[in-house]
């Protein structure tokens, strides 16, 4: 089969464009001008109408001009043409297929979604089928038993409904302990508010945080456009700090130190730190002891730590290990009272890339009651997540515990196969596998 990659490009204007293409197209539909005045009007005639659609661009906010998003770009757009003639014109191109590598999309390339996940998601939309004898033989005990828990969490056991805008309570305890399992230290559900994804969490905190173009947040280099986007869009302004390359995409906080003195000699005031970790698109990950330097640096310079952690599922080189920047803040003895943080969780990224779902959430330590209250709002103002996303969030942060240990087991044998590789050593590893007592 022949196919194409597409990857991203810098964002394009076409969308711009075929609006102002529309109204020109639009006022090509009216008659001249002199046919449209009446020829016995004179000078004190008033004036012709206006055109039907006003020009778009003026009427811009400058920071959505500014705005940019290469992820879904000038390639992207050129790929879904190209889709199009495919369909319309088999076999007129080079190539017959398509594959979409701008953005991590999983499963439109073929990976199957988590057969629990997807099992309580649909028993949970249509509870109905709980009561019914053939559910026992089409879906597992563990998924019938946590559908039944969710239900039971759901005011009116409705998903079609709306929910708390923080999400649904019953979800929100249980990724609260999903999180406290995964740190060792606790979590409070009050802390939690679960959204579309990661996405609109990362928006509401450029809200809150952005009040003109001289605030500013400092942003690694290389990162993922969503934050050089939304910095943009909401008229601030990004002070880029550079990781280094030679040390493996390393975050120094000498680099740090030197970009903030810069932003403020200039004027701006800097809000908050962005950390990508584990890095996207580098795919570093941080050690422990380098976390704890940047989580002094934020305490001194009274930044709010904004950690991006949608990919701690997503570590495989054995000496890495996954840190949350909450657990390391606490294992230094820092509580609310000593540093601002917001941690970012997604069901998209992982080991199950359920990214049309869009479910996630943030959680939000250290502000004061009075901020606190505005995030409330913010949150507010866009009701709620959607409830199927909820709910997904809850599972991938607590998945069964046979899940779990199928999960550490495939892991371990792949570290196991790959340094291992004398065939009958491997054979008799095999073998203990398959004849060790259950």
């Amino acid at each position: 089969m022949r196919r194409s990659v597409i990857g991203g490009a810098k964002r394009t204007t076409t969308t711009t464009c075929l609006f102002l293409l529309n109204h020109a197209h639009h006022r090509s539909l009216l008659p001249p001008l002199h046919h449209r005045l009446d020829s016995s009007s004179s000078c004190d005639s008033p004036p012709p109408p206006p055109p039907l659609l006003p020009p778009l661009l003026p009427t811009c906010r400058t920071p959505v001009l500014k705005c940019e998003y290469a992820v879904r770009g000038e390639i992207v757009i050129l790929a879904q043409r190209l889709q199009e003639e495919l369909k319309a014109k088999p076999g007129s191109l080079p190539f017959d297929e398509i594959l979409y590598c701008n953005i991590g999309n999983p499963q439109s390339l073929g990976q199957l979604p988590i057969t629990f996940f997807r099992e309580v998601l649909a028993l949970c939309d249509h509870p109905a089928i709980l009561d019914k004898a053939e559910a026992q033989g089409l879906f597992s005990a563990d998924s019938i038993k946590r559908a039944w828990q969710i239900l039971d969490q759901i005011p009116g056991r409705a998903t079609g409904a709306y929910s708390h805008s923080q999400g649904i309570k019953g979800l929100r305890d249980t990724i609260a302990a999903g999180i406290e399992a995964r740190d060792g230290f606790p979590a409070n559900p009050n802390d939690l508010f679960l959204t579309d994804g990661a996405s609109p969490a990362v928006h509401m905190m450029m809200q809150l945080l952005i009040g003109s173009e001289k605030d500013g947040l400092l942003c690694p280099i290389p990162q993922y456009p969503l934050y050089s986007a939304s910095i943009a869009l909401h008229g601030g302004s990004l002070v880029p700090y550079y990781l280094d390359e030679e040390t493996g995409w390393g975050l120094e906080v000498s680099e740090l130190k030197k970009q903030l003195k810069e932003a403020r000699s200039k004027g701006i005031t800097v809000k908050a730190l962005v950390v990508i970790n584990p890095g996207n698109p580098t795919g570093q990950v941080l050690a422990e002891e380098n976390q704890r330097a940047i989580v002094e640096f934020c305490k001194q310079e009274g930044l709010v730590l904004l950690a991006d952690e949608v990919y701690q599922e997503n570590v495989y080189v054995p000496e890495k290990k996954f840190h949350s920047f909450k657990k390391v803040a606490r294992s230094m003895g820092y509580g609310d009272n000593d540093l601002c943080l917001v941690s970012f969780q997604s069901v998209s990224k992982g080991y199950h890339g359920e990214c049309g779902k869009r479910g996630g959430y943030m959680e939000v330590t250290g502000f004061s009651p009075e901020v606190r209250e505005q995030i409330y709002k913010l949150a507010s103002v866009n009701l709620c997540s959607n409830i199927s996303g909820q709910i997904l969030a809850s599972l991938v942060m607590s998945p069964p515990k046979a899940f779990i240990l199928s999960l550490s087991l495939s892991l371990f044998v792949n570290d196991f196969l790959l340094k291992v590789q004398d065939v009958d050593t491997i054979g008799s590893f095999i073998g203990s596998l398959i004849y060790c007592p259950r």
